[in-house]
């Protein structure tokens, strides 16, 4: 109880300091489906220690309650009724299937879920978008009311509470008290063990050096491996919702790392995490002092007119934008362009179209009016939510009803290192794009230029990835589809944004699909489509070496006009405390 109390002092003080940095500040969509929900945590809220207690009693009452019914069964013959339901992967414990009382709780569970979905599907008067957000706050519903997720209903966290005394559950205290600490007064499941990586040493390790830097981005090229290697250097422009290194983790699903072994001159661009003086920072200053800047470095550098260039989600539907502003220039700089999991055509913009309503993208507009930018916590909240059950409840069982400590897991530590938005960017993107889908219709301007999809002429390579939740593998194809280039790939892989991506042949794990005919429907294509086992990465390789020059003495990084400015993975990338 000593513990308990000196928790919730913390708890409460970091709830203060978050009241005083942010007075009234509401998060984006708060309209949309929380004035409720806002209204009862802000009563709770307001005594936080009278929380903490009736959480405690109730804990107390849960597990004298599942042991007394754990004893009469054992006493008795009591069997569950045959479960025919479908499998889940929350309901892995036994006790789900053979006890009674979880056994009828699971089923019931299940029952109410299917019957809410079949009536969210069963709605004549909705379609569309609307159909997509109802179904979609539904889900969120039935996903938050899972038995698993409440004590009283959770053998895995009952079980080991009564094994250890009820310790489990203080340990959980402290985590929950932690995450709340950590994300100043906002509440966060950490995904990983934090003290496990870290950026430059056991991740992001792959070897280069920063060779340019400006107020947008450091460029990073890196060491060869091979003696020889391809004339044409190739350049990747990563998303800046998230750092560049989801594609360097460890060496072994490092797609940097593939890349430069399989003798390709290698640059990247690692953004800057935006804080309020990019306020006025849009889309016109990533293609101007980002795209255009980094393109014309990597030229002096490598003596080369042109290079090949990929951009990753966001950061491919902006390339895409770049190469139609280059048709318009006359500018051949790009030789060929690869995107990765890239939307440019947002008509069917996936599961994403239930943050895109007015009511949501007013709330963001609130938000980087008051601070400058989009404070990172948000987006990876609602990139959480897309994927409830795997990245917000799933966690917090084991963070705080079970007492663990996070897994030391390179992948989910990325996720939760996310960055900043600038503030003018995160508006022009969601009104003009994502809502007005002005690239698509021909409207959009960059730089003094109207760019659209039908002007790009540039040699193109799409991946998408089948169970992509933020760019639709559909949307993807029809973007692609109308895209002026004569010369286009397109691939699926299995899997979803990061795991269909970072997909290296080693694994074995994930295939594609491919079929030269980019027209009709999609799902047409891929009815046609030939499976390919195994990962696209080989099959990339060779489309991107026939359009990569001879080969030449390997590149070392830097040079007299561009020396080397420290290691990579440079400062940008690091946490801001660690950069200072």
């Amino acid at each position: 109880m000593t513990r308990i109390d000196e928790l919730t002092k913390r708890m409460v003080a970091a709830m203060g300091r978050r009241k005083q940095s942010d007075p009234g500040l509401q998060g984006p969509g708060q309209d949309m489906y929380v004035k409720a929900a806002a209204a009862y945590m802000a009563e709770m809220m307001s005594n936080p220690a009278k929380m903490i207690e009736q959480q405690v009693g109730y804990w107390g009452k849960s597990l004298k309650h599942y042991a007394e019914a754990q004893q009469q069964l054992a006493n008795g013959k009591l069997s569950p009724p045959e479960d025919t339901g479908p499998s889940d992967p929350r309901f892995k414990n036994e006790l789900w299937d053979s006890n009674p009382y979880f056994n009828f709780i699971k089923q019931q569970y299940l029952h109410s879920t299917e019957a809410i979905t079949q009536a969210m599907d069963d709605l004549p008067q909705l379609e569309g978008a609307d159909k997509s957000r109802v179904s979609f706050f539904a889900r969120q519903i039935t996903d938050m009311l899972s038995p698993t997720n409440f004590l009283a209903t959770n053998p895995d966290a009952l079980t080991k509470a009564v094994e250890t005394d009820g310790e489990s559950l203080v340990r959980g205290l402290e985590n929950l008290v932690h995450d709340i600490e950590h994300n100043e007064g906002d509440l966060l499941v950490s995904l990983a063990d934090e003290k496990a990586f870290k950026v430059g040493e056991n991740i992001a390790a792959t070897e280069g050096s920063v060779v340019y830097r400006n107020r947008m981005f450091e460029l990073i090229q890196y060491k060869p491996t091979t003696d020889k290697v391809k004339e044409t250097p190739l350049i990747i422009f990563p998303p800046w919702i998230n750092k560049f290194y989801i594609m360097d983790l460890k060496p072994k699903n490092s797609l940097i790392k593939w890349i430069v072994d399989q003798g390709y001159t290698l640059f990247i661009v690692s953004w800057v995490n935006p804080d309020e003086t990019y306020r006025d920072v849009g889309i016109d200053d990533y293609v101007d002092d980002g795209y255009l800047t980094a393109i014309n470095e990597v030229k002096k550098i490598t003596k080369q007119d042109q290079v090949n260039a990929v951009g990753y989600c966001i950061a491919g539907t902006t390339l895409s934008m770049v190469l139609s502003l280059m048709e318009k220039r006359g500018d051949t700089s790009i030789k060929s362009a690869t995107l990765f999991t890239t939307l440019t055509d947002f008509e069917d913009a996936g599961e994403m179209t239930v943050f895109l309503d007015n009511d949501f993208v007013d709330g963001i507009e609130r938000q980087v009016a008051e601070r400058g930018y989009l404070h990172s916590y948000f987006m990876s909240r609602t990139f959480s939510y897309l994927r409830a059950n795997d990245l917000i409840y799933a966690p917090a069982i084991r963070n705080y009803m079970m007492g663990e400590a996070p897994p030391a897991f390179d992948l989910l530590y990325w996720n939760g290192d996310s960055t900043n938005l600038a503030g003018r960017f995160v508006v022009d993107y969601l009104r003009q794009l994502c809502q007005g889908n002005q690239f698509a219709k021909g409207t959009m301007e960059i730089l003094g230029e109207t760019v659209s999809l039908d002007t790009v002429q540039t040699p193109l390579c799409a991946v998408a990835c089948e169970t992509d939740h933020i760019a639709a593998w559909k949307g993807s194809f029809n973007g692609v589809k109308q895209m002026g280039s004569e010369d286009k790939t397109f691939i699926v892989s299995q899997s979803g944004h990061v795991a269909g991506i970072i997909n290296p042949p080693s694994k074995k794990k994930y295939g594609h699909y491919t079929n030269p005919k980019i027209s009709g429907e999609p799902d047409a294509w891929m009815e046609a489509a030939d499976f390919n086992e195994g990962s696209w990465w080989p099959r990339w390789e060779t489309w991107l070496e026939s359009r990569s020059g001879g080969e030449i003495k390997a590149r070392k990084p830097g040079k007299k006009s561009h020396p080397v400015l420290e290691k990579a993975p440079g400062t940008y990338v690091l946490p801001k405390e660690a950069a200072e």
